[in-house]
């Protein structure tokens, strides 16, 4: 059997992570809605209960980030009967003013959330190994955000990197 050319590794790469988890057709156009329309706001994703696909788990054209933190915050995961925190990934579309009143910008920034504490093994491990699939089949993110304790998903903190181009 001859290799796999170029065009056959991206869709490969793209649909399936290393972990065998998939992306869900929705996640992509959800965030196409997010990126083009502006009506969307933030996207929160998660894994399938069987883990084998990445979802959208919420969507919202609601600016408030204290109800999107909340909803990361307090999402749970479940494996062989147990229940803990759950990993998630998201999109949010952050709009802040430049120093100086040089304008306003939008970053589209991914956020994986993934609590140090609470937080089941099995999830976890799946959450990292699926990541890149997500990311690679999102189109126009300009800046990534890894979050592991509360102080990490602070509105503040993340515009404080993002507005400087660390993140």
């Amino acid at each position: 059997m001859p290799p796999p050319s170029a065009t056959q590794k991206h869709v490969l790469t793209t649909s399936q992570s290393k972990s065998g988890v998939s992306v869900s057709p929705e996640c992509i156009s959800k965030f196409n809605e997010l990126k083009l329309g502006k009506s969307v706001k933030y996207i929160i994703y998660k894994l399938s209960d069987d883990y084998k696909e990445i979802v959208v788990e919420d969507s919202s054209s609601d600016p408030d980030w204290e109800t999107f933190q909340s909803k990361l915050m307090n999402a749970k995961a479940g494996h062989k009967g147990k229940v803990g925190k759950g990993p998630r990934y998201a999109v949010y579309d952050f709009q802040y003013e430049l120093d100086g009143g040089e304008g306003t910008r939008n970053k589209i920034v991914f956020i994986s959330w993934s609590p140090d504490e609470g937080t089941l093994v099995f999830p976890r491990m799946t959450y990292a190994s699926s990541k890149e699939s997500l990311k690679n089949a999102l189109n126009g993110i300009a800046a990534e955000v890894q979050a592991n304790r509360d102080d990490e998903i602070e509105y503040a903190t993340i515009l404080k990197d993002i507005s400087k181009g660390k993140r």
